[in-house]
């Protein structure tokens, strides 16, 4: 492949790292089973970004039945869990790490079955379902490299990856029809990377229009920062704009053909909007932990997010200096924008593109996590 995008040239080239990771699921669009006269006329997402390690996901679409009133199989697909370590395969109770799953189109809350498909490049499964009398999970002495979202039949031995398939019925009347979708889902994360939002784009383009005629992609971090990444390639064309809260975007390019949106958030929201959106790939946002190695090189830590147990740069408690777990103590109060009397510490913070000071904070700390407290009294 002559390009990369921008997550294999973050994670895997510039880093020369391994990129091992665990993921949870990647999220994807309502698509139907079969070609349909409706179209979609105007889709919000708004993805919220939680400090529970889960994010928010709501959606609120249009379509345009240009036909006569039909009934529509449809579907949502989930990609099975990859390296989470435990069995998980639960087919008839939906994705493991997916909650609070609904659909309510026109006023009215649709039922749906689960199943499992096999799975296709992101997004283009047929969403055809496996019959799972032929089909098994593979033992754990079997020599599986995709262990977990792999199922063997039960026959032949080949194996297949899968994915979950949230299944309904819509009928579409003549005209305008509304369609409400909302789900929680486990961020993934890895090595450089404290968390990680997949969500497929590309199966809208199954509607009748291929395209999204008016589509607003909105990211949210509601009382808390949040600082991430998406591929630029995707989002041509428009202007990000922070829409709510305190925010900063930018684009950072490291060659010619690969560069990625920058976004500092804090309890805030930032927004992109454009008619007639062909996506030509798949969203993945990104948490920035090793960007911020490259771009400020090996400073005592210059954030750190409360998904995991590990933080980068990696900070030892018993090698640390004094000035190293001094910075450690403040980053919590750096985050929420608090402006330092001590000339160092503000002088240190400053030299960070995401620092976003904020005279009228108030040191109002009862939003501090646990693993924050931790910090701030330098028990990590």
């Amino acid at each position: 492949m002559k390009k990369l995008t921008f997550m294999l040239l973050w994670l895997t080239t510039v880093m020369a790292m391994a990129n091992d990771g665990v993921f949870f699921v990647n999220g994807n669009q309502l698509v139907p089973l079969k070609e349909t006269d409706v179209a979609v006329t105007k889709e919000v997402l708004t993805i919220s970004l939680c400090d529970d390690g889960t994010a928010l996901v709501d959606v609120q679409y249009e379509f345009t039945n240009r036909g006569k009133a039909k009934m529509v199989d449809m579907g949502f697909e989930a990609a099975a869990p990859y390296n989470a370590g435990e069995d998980t395969f639960q087919p008839t109770k939906g994705h493991p790490y997916i909650f609070n799953f609904t659909v309510e189109m026109n006023g009215q809350v649709l039922p749906y079955k689960n199943g499992v498909t096999a799975s296709g490049e992101e997004g283009e499964s047929d969403l055809t379902p496996l019959d799972l009398n032929q089909w098994r999970v593979p033992n754990p002495n079997e020599d599986i490299e995709d262990y977990g979202c792999t199922l063997i039949n039960k026959n032949t031995k080949e194996s297949v990856n899968f994915s979950y398939v949230y299944y309904f019925q819509a009928y579409f009347k003549e005209g305008k029809n509304t369609v409400h979708h909302t789900y929680r889902y486990t961020m993934s994360y890895g090595v450089m990377r404290t968390f990680e939002v997949p969500y497929w784009l590309t199966p809208a383009l199954r509607w009748a229009n291929n395209q999204i005629d008016d589509f607003t992609l909105r990211i949210r971090a509601d009382k808390t920062a949040k600082y991430f990444g998406v591929s630029s390639s995707l989002f041509q064309g428009a202007p990000w704009v922070v829409k709510e809260g305190v925010g900063k975007v930018r684009t950072k390019r490291f060659d010619e053909e690969n560069s990625y949106v920058e976004v500092t958030l804090r309890n805030g929201m930032v927004e992109w909007h454009k008619k007639a959106f062909r996506p030509s790939e798949n969203l993945n946002i990104v948490s920035v932990d090793n960007y911020q190695y490259l771009e400020e090189g090996e400073k005592p830590l210059g954030w750190y997010y409360d998904r995991s147990d590990t933080f980068w740069p990696m900070l030892d408690s018993e090698t640390a200096s004094a000035e190293q777990k001094r910075i450690m103590r403040n980053l919590p109060y750096a985050h929420r924008g608090y402006v330092f009397k001590d000339k160092g510490l503000q002088a240190y913070f400053n030299k960070f593109w995401w620092y976003m000071p904020d005279p009228s904070w108030k040191q109002d700390t009862s939003d501090f996590t646990k693993r924050e407290w931790k910090y701030v009294n330098g028990n990590w």
